[in-house]
């Protein structure tokens, strides 16, 4: 343990003790020097330690993975940004969009433009999470369509025949909508790819980054309990054997892989060092790619001053990542010169939770 990252460590240290989540596992790379940490217990009431490659169910920090996957599809001509979405979807051809986002579902017109690579990419098709108690967003629960830390129990194919028959709040390319382009990204790049999505994440991400803990399964025996905090303590969301230890009904970059803390700094430091994307190609992923019309649609969901590339969020200054509900964090800031992971076991409360007490004491420890 480095003396100028100790402060950080006895941070986590201290929010295990204090009984915020029951272990988590950490990492940092500064100055070309990297530092794994782990405290606490996989699961409450149990002797099994946290250790610096255990498993976690990461939730939406499997976006940036999904935009990096289709940018190296992009780099190599399997897909362009501006191709429609149609050509391996047809579910979403001839879309109909509401006559205002609140409107009654039978209040339809006809899109303006077809779904397009990109629109997914950066999240401003037209459908996503909705803050508002609306028609649409009540048939969005009611098809399963609604985002959340588990997995998608039905097959491709059904999960996209539910989608097309929803019509979409927003005219193709107008408003940014969190979430439900990630999973329809994900179909599209296995049916583009010709081949199952965890195949083609393998061939294209893992393999070469020597990322073999991640994927859509986790092991049992190594798998830590998920914890949803209520005002009456602890309550397991899911355990060693629970969701995540088989096989989802769809394969989503949406929000379900499993990974461990030195494989995603590995997909980091390869994306902040430009030896898994070509550098320009990386460069359009992790910088702004909303006009000012489509960020309408960040309130509420990110900070102000905070925008999204292709499936991440970037900030001023050039700080790029994203966040999971199940309680992961990870970000590269290029100022700086550090990448931070953060992963544990306990399940965000909402979009106002924040990691402060990793990176603050991170920032410190770096002057």
């Amino acid at each position: 343990m480095s003396s100028q990252l100790a402060g950080v460590w006895h941070a986590l240290e201290d929010k295990v003790a204090q009984g915020w989540a029951p272990g988590m596992v950490a990492g940092i790379r500064h100055g070309g020097e990297t530092e794994f940490f782990a405290t606490g217990v996989r699961t409450l009431g149990r002797p099994e330690p946290m250790r610096a490659d255990t498993p976690f169910r990461i939730a939406s920090l499997s976006k940036p993975i999904a935009g990096a996957l289709a940018v190296s599809m992009i780099a190599d001509g399997s897909l362009s940004p501006d191709d429609p979405a149609d050509i391996w979807l047809p579910e979403l051809a001839y879309p109909r969009v509401l006559t205002s986002p609140g409107a009654p579902l039978e209040h339809t017109v006809a899109a303006e433009h077809d779904i397009t690579v990109r629109q997914l990419l950066t999240l401003t098709h037209g459908l996503g999470v909705s803050l508002e108690d609306t028609p649409l967003a009540r048939a969005v629960a009611a098809a399963g369509l609604l985002p959340g830390a588990r997995p998608l129990p039905m097959a491709p194919d059904d999960y996209m025949a539910r989608i097309g028959a929803l019509p979409l709040a927003h005219q193709p390319g107008t408003r940014w909508s969190y979430h439900i382009g990630s999973d329809i990204l994900s179909v599209l790049i296995a049916r583009a790819g010709q081949a199952p999505l965890g195949d083609i994440l393998r061939e294209r991400i893992t393999g070469p980054l020597g990322m073999a803990s991640t994927g859509f399964t986790g092991n049992p025996a190594e798998l830590p309990t998920a914890y949803e905090w209520t005002t009456a303590g602890p309550s397991v969301f899911d355990g060693p054997e629970g969701m995540f230890s088989r096989p989802p009904g769809t394969e989503s970059l949406g929000g379900g892989l499993v990974s461990t803390v030195p494989d995603y700094m590995a997909f980091l430091a390869a994306l902040a060092d430009d030896t898994l994307l070509p550098p320009d190609l990386r460069a359009l992923m992790t910088s702004d790619q909303l006009n000012d019309s489509q960020k309408a649609g960040l309130d509420g969901m990110l900070d102000p001053g905070t925008s999204w590339g292709w499936q991440v969020s970037v900030e001023p200054g050039g700080r790029y990542g994203w966040t999971g509900g199940t309680g992961t964090t990870a970000y590269v800031d290029p100022e700086k010169d550090v990448i931070g992971v953060l992963f544990t076991q306990r399940l965000m409360s909402g979009p106002d939770e924040d990691f402060g007490y990793f990176w603050k004491p991170l920032a410190a420890a770096l002057g």
